[in-house]
């Protein structure tokens, strides 16, 4: 199977936010901007108007608005950024160093009060990912799946797919994609 997914746009007033499933607003602009990408991507390479979203605003706001153009957008919870619990929409300032600390030192399994940890992020999305791969190969058709999602969980499936490990420590983390860039991965 293969997977193209961009990075939602750029959320509206996120900055030194936690934002993890946190349901912030994003410019209806930028939301169009990478509507046209996927747009044109779909037409450049002639492939089925279909593309999944998570149910946060800033991924399945770009679905909407395909689907005024002739798309189907299927909406899917596990697309969903890493749940971050207590610490979701609060300003990182605001949280305790020794909260931070914890997180890094044992960055696989610390989850904050009423969140998940990245090793149940990584669940998630290998399960998706191994649902789409069924049903891609149940199919036979072999047409690249599209997606439009979150820098947690892009980073969490480009680990799966490169068969690397759940990180550890927070080092062993990659660099986030950037807003509205794609990324391709093969499964």
């Amino acid at each position: 199977m293969i997977l193209y997914i961009w990075r939602h746009p750029k959320p509206i007033a996120a900055k030194g936010i936690c934002i993890g499933q946190t349901d912030i607003a994003v410019d209806k602009r930028k939301l169009k901007r990478l509507a046209n990408k996927v747009e044109r991507f779909v037409r450049l390479h002639r492939l089925p108007k279909i593309v999944w979203v998570s149910h946060l605003q800033r991924s399945l706001g770009v679905g909407q608005i395909l689907a005024q153009r002739g798309f189907q957008y299927k909406v899917a919870p596990e697309l969903a950024e890493i749940n971050f619990g207590k610490w979701d929409g609060r300003p990182w300032e605001q949280i305790s160093q020794q909260e931070i600390d914890d997180w890094c030192h044992n960055f696989a399994y610390f989850a904050p009060d009423n969140g998940e940890n990245l090793h149940q992020l990584f669940e998630r999305a290998e399960s998706w990912i191994r649902a789409r791969t069924v049903e891609s190969n149940a199919e036979r058709d072999n047409k690249p799946i599209l997606a439009v999602g979150h820098a947690g969980w892009i980073n969490a499936a480009k680990m799966i797919a490169y068969e690397q490990d759940v990180p550890r420590v927070a080092t062993q983390w990659p660099r986030s994609v950037n807003y509205l860039e794609s990324s391709r991965l093969d499964f």
